[in-house]
């Protein structure tokens, strides 16, 4: 059997993931996990409790394993690599590490995004950070041959979370003003695109690529290949909710400036602002049978669903939602003014 080793596993993105490595006959796999989430783990997963920056731990609980795939979900900065580095050169054949579609160049040059688009980004220290971290795997590549790939994913979402563009600290106060029959904010004026992914349809491409030679120094991002306007996607989650959808359209760069608690600069300007569509022929030549069959009008029906269902997710955020009422506020004063002008 192949073995695989998650370092997290049970976010959005991974635990789409480890499910589906789980139920394969071919795979064993070990997860490295304080164990705060241990409910949320397959049967059949192995767990190694421990704290990742614990390196001596981490020796301990790998000792005499030789792994297939390594896979890092929760590594933000340099550091968190370079460990990962010191722990796995010489214990796998391919260490996978989740980057960022925000990395790549922004403003756009080409709302088209292949993995040779440049990656800069002046808006948001997350994704440069996420550029350090690759140059570094990047560099012990091509100095030593550690077996690094990137892959960069973009907004993704399961049956926990809603994908929206300005949310504040989470989605479910924005559901809660759909609810309420208030106005919610969308940036610009909702005709920009982007590309939403049911994490089920990333976790097809990201295991396409475990233990694929084809795969190895490379990066790919996975991403579905439908696109939907911001308006479509907000009209969607109010569709589900059965409410009439009340958009207030307001200039992202106002909200970047006014929104910067919400870390709306690097949101909005350093990614969602910005009409991209995500070209996958690179995975699909790694790939071949990878194609994204979740349609977002299905999985957000499902992710809402669960949402109601579940009073853990349906945490609130006053704060958020009084800014949402300030800049309303402010922008219906300011109009107002213009006419009396």
């Amino acid at each position: 059997m192949k073995k695989a080793l998650f370092i997290g596993g049970t976010g959005t993105i991974s635990t789409a993931i480890t499910e589906r490595i789980a139920a394969m006959p071919d795979w064993e796999l070990y997860l490295i996990n304080r164990g705060n989430h241990a409910a949320d783990i397959p049967a059949g997963v192995k767990l190694i409790r421990a704290d990742v920056n614990d390196e001596a731990a981490v020796l301990a609980g790998i000792d005499g394993l030789q792994f297939d795939c390594v896979c890092d979900f929760i590594g933000f900065v340099p550091a968190q690599v370079e460990r990962d580095w010191r722990l796995f050169r010489g214990r796998t054949r391919q260490y996978m590490y989740i980057s960022s579609g925000s990395a790549y160049q922004k403003p756009v040059l080409n709302y088209i995004l292949t993995e040779g688009t440049p990656l800069a980004n002046p808006y948001s220290q997350y994704a440069r950070d996420k550029m350090a971290c690759e140059a570094f795997l990047m560099e012990k590549y091509r100095e030593e041959g550690f077996p690094v790939t990137i892959i960069r994913p973009t907004l993704t979402y399961g049956r926990k979370n809603v994908p929206l563009s300005v949310r504040g600290n989470g989605t479910w106060q924005v559901l809660k003003r759909m609810l309420d029959g208030k106005p919610v904010i969308v940036h610009g004026d909702g005709s920009s695109l982007w590309t939403i992914t049911h994490n089920t349809d990333f976790a097809k491409g990201f295991c396409g690529l475990m233990a694929n030679g084809h795969a190895i120094g490379n990066a790919f991002h996975i991403t579905s290949d439908e696109v939907l306007s911001w308006d479509q996607i907000y009209k969607a989650v109010a569709d589900v909710l059965g409410v009439p959808y009340k958009p207030y359209y307001v200039s992202s760069h106002f909200l970047g400036a006014v929104g910067e608690q919400f870390g709306l600069t690097a949101n909005l300007l350093g990614d969602k602002a910005c009409s991209v569509v995500f070209d996958n022929a690179k995975l699909k030549r790694a790939v071949p049978d990878y194609v994204a069959t979740v349609r977002f009008e299905e999985g957000i029906r499902e992710s809402i669903a669960n949402i109601l269902a579940d009073p853990s997710l349906q945490v609130e955020d006053p704060a958020f939602d009084a800014w949402c009422d300030r800049v309303i506020a402010a922008q219906e004063a300011a109009k107002a003014a213009v006419l009396e002008g």
